[in-house]
């Protein structure tokens, strides 16, 4: 009877209401922004929306804006360009997240059913992930949303439109816009951060499904599972990041063109919203770029995990031909405890991407064919690393390093065309 009174309790877990809650709430937020886009009436309100707010309000800006004496800050030669870099980027989350979610629902898009539900310890990350979604967002939004508004303010006291009533309008309607395209930017640029931290949670957690005593074709079938949503979600992403990565590239440099072969007066005015704009979207790229690069690397770090725990288990075996002890005249000199063994890792490397603790806890196996079993699970995940790739190619701190030095190259390039001294 008193099993039976506790079955009830047990159907209803709290952390499962408060991870859907939690999920429900960021399925409302993305709908507020338009990516939510589950029918045809839903589709067309978002991009209507999108195209009043992103396009034709800054466009009308521009337009009401324009004053007598105001020729030498050159600002709607400089700002249709900006909108114009402001929208694409944004048009281009819009429309990539909107498909991913329209297909698959913020759930499976999370990846948040892998666990089906099953493992509490999940769900808190689970939720924690997702509230530093918010924190992230808000943060970053906060600090180029007072430097948009510094660069307004400063216009509209250095540009007189002949009315403060208009002006005020203007420098409302120049910040509803602004804060419109930035926020469906960076949200999406910050949803794909939360989909690879949620996955990156699996991979953190592999090492512990290896203290537990279970078959070697378990933890292969786990890593296959494991390398199968890293596939999907490189998969679902990638467009969206190959896009977005080619268009900010172009955007940086058609700002930097702008403003070195212009030859009149460059000052906050004119040329501000180039330095908001260029801020905005590296720190959009610098979340999918670093949210891409930790995945890649905590799938490559599965290999020395697997490899470490394969030479802690064989060092505590008590079977000499199985774990390669060497037998000197009677007395073996056994390994340390796996608890034992000396980490030899800076401060810098625990804080490292690729780093996940071994606990201690694993179980003697004595038999040369276990032994075999475990060289070859070792084997297969070195030879399986996966990772984040964009059409094969690996999103990793060597392709960034890449990516960094050929726009370093092409930056100093640009600026030795239009950049030069006279020597008098």
């Amino acid at each position: 009877m008193a099993s039976s009174a506790q079955l009830p309790l047990l159907e209803v877990p709290v952390p499962d209401s408060e991870l859907d809650r939690c999920l429900t709430a960021l399925d409302r937020f993305l709908g507020l922004l338009g990516f939510r886009q589950h029918s045809l009436l839903s589709a067309t309100a978002s991009w209507l929306a999108f195209f009043l707010l992103a396009v034709a309000l800054p466009l009308s800006v521009i337009e009401f804006s324009r004053c007598d004496g105001c020729d030498k800050y050159e600002i709607e030669t400089f700002e249709v360009q900006i909108t114009v870099s402001q929208a694409v980027v944004a048009a281009v989350s819009l429309l990539c997240l909107s498909r991913n979610l329209r297909k698959y629902g913020v759930r499976k898009a999370l990846f948040v059913d892998r666990c089906h539900g099953h493992t509490a310890q999940f769900r808190k990350l689970y939720i924690q992930k997702i509230r530093g979604f918010y924190y992230m967002l808000a943060t970053w939004f906060g600090v180029c949303f007072l430097l948009k508004a510094a660069r307004e303010v400063a216009r509209l006291i250095f540009i007189n439109h002949g009315s403060w009533w208009l002006s005020t309008v203007l420098f409302l309607a120049s910040l509803i816009s602004w804060s419109y395209a930035t926020l469906v930017f960076l949200s999406g640029c910050a949803l794909f951060n939360l989909a690879g931290n949620l996955l990156i949670i699996h991979f953190e957690n592999y090492g512990k499904i290896l203290e537990r005593d279970l078959d070697v074709s378990v933890y292969i079938e786990e890593h296959m599972s494991l390398t199968h949503d890293l596939s999907k979600i490189s998969h679902r992403f990638r467009i969206f990041l190959l896009l977005e990565f080619l268009f900010i590239t172009a955007s940086q440099f058609m700002a930097l063109l702008q403003t070195t072969e212009n030859q009149g007066i460059i000052n906050i005015v004119n040329a501000g919203d180039f330095a908001v704009l260029s801020i905005v979207q590296l720190v959009g790229m610098v979340l999918f770029l670093s949210a891409a690069a930790k995945m890649s690397h905590r799938a490559i770090s599965l290999g020395s995990i697997a490899s470490r725990w394969h030479a802690l288990v064989t060092c505590n075996s008590n079977d000499v031909s199985g774990s390669g002890i060497l037998d000197n005249g009677g007395n073996t000199e056994s390994c340390p405890p796996v608890g034992s063994l000396p980490a030899a890792l800076s401060e810098s490397d625990l804080e490292s991407s690729d780093y996940m603790p071994l606990a201690a806890s694993l179980q003697p196996v004595s038999s040369t064919s276990s032994y075999n079993r475990r060289q070859a699970f070792v084997v297969y995940v070195q030879s399986n690393t996966g990772g984040f790739t964009i059409f094969g190619w690996m999103v990793d701190r060597i392709l960034i390093n890449t990516i960094f030095f050929i726009h370093l190259s092409l930056v100093f390039f640009v600026l030795g065309k239009t950049v030069t001294i006279t020597i008098r």
